[in-house]
């Protein structure tokens, strides 16, 4: 099986939630409530693929980005925008792929499971 799956939201329905749904397709998910505490866990769990939402307090799912990128080791990790904001096609430079809230599970599944067989 492929690396862990970090889930950043700072809702905790949406980070059970969407961990749920990859959960049950067998993945291992990591959450973290905001861009503060999301890179603490990349640099311990060095996940495989970070699903982010862009509006969160402490630090935004667009900070959090920019911080990851700028970091040669992490700069590869695919990146899967969950939000519900508008701009957020703008929010990310290169996002894997992007899904607005309420997601479609099906679709949510296999956009990780592409990204996973790019950088798993």
């Amino acid at each position: 099986m492929a690396g862990k799956i970090l889930v950043i939201d700072d809702e905790e329905d949406v980070r059970t939630f969407l961990s749920s749904v990859l959960e049950r397709e067998g993945y291992e998910t990591v959450v973290a409530a905001d861009g503060v505490e999301a890179f603490d866990i990349v640099e311990r769990e060095k996940p495989s693929v970070v699903i982010l939402d862009l509006q969160m307090p402490n630090q935004t799912g667009t900070q959090f980005y920019r911080r990851l990128v700028h970091h040669h080791e992490f700069a590869e990790i695919p990146v899967i925008v969950v939000s519900g904001i508008a701009g957020r096609h703008l929010a990310v430079r290169e996002p894997f792929a992007i899904f607005d809230k309420p997601i479609d599970q099906d679709e949510f599944v296999a956009a990780v499971e592409r990204a996973l067989g790019d950088n798993g």
